[in-house]
């Protein structure tokens, strides 16, 4: 998956929410080893001095842990994967919310939308 980074916002946050990203969607399993900050900067494109902000704020979350002599790994407590999927979902949730509601529709509509195109896709 390519590194969509822009210049908006902090390079870190962005590596950071597609880490993440990357995490919840199973792209990344739980368990598994992650490359050298070296190796994960330079497929990045970035310093590895940002790599390693990022790496080191997933740790802090628990979503990574380090080894001394074998690298990072993704954690393997599936309900801390599963309860930021969730965090996630709602966040993408609200954007849409609130994007409907700049189209003029209330909460309710949006949500009735919604349900009814879920239904004429099944």
């Amino acid at each position: 998956m390519p590194w969509d980074l822009l210049n908006d916002r902090p390079i870190y946050t962005q590596l950071l929410e597609q880490i993440k990203r990357r995490i919840v969607s199973g792209e990344y399993q739980a368990g598994e080893r992650l490359p050298s900050v070296r190796e994960y900067a330079a497929e990045a494109g970035v310093n590895p001095n940002t790599m390693q902000r990022a790496l080191a704020e997933l740790e802090r979350d628990g979503l990574v842990r380090a080894e001394r002599t074998t690298g990072r790994f993704i954690t393997e407590d599936e309900k801390l994967i599963q309860k930021l999927r969730e965090e996630l979902a709602k966040e993408q949730i609200e954007i849409f919310i609130q994007a409907m509601q700049a189209l003029g529709y209330s909460r309710t509509d949006s949500l009735e939308l919604v349900a009814s195109c879920c239904q004429k896709g099944e």
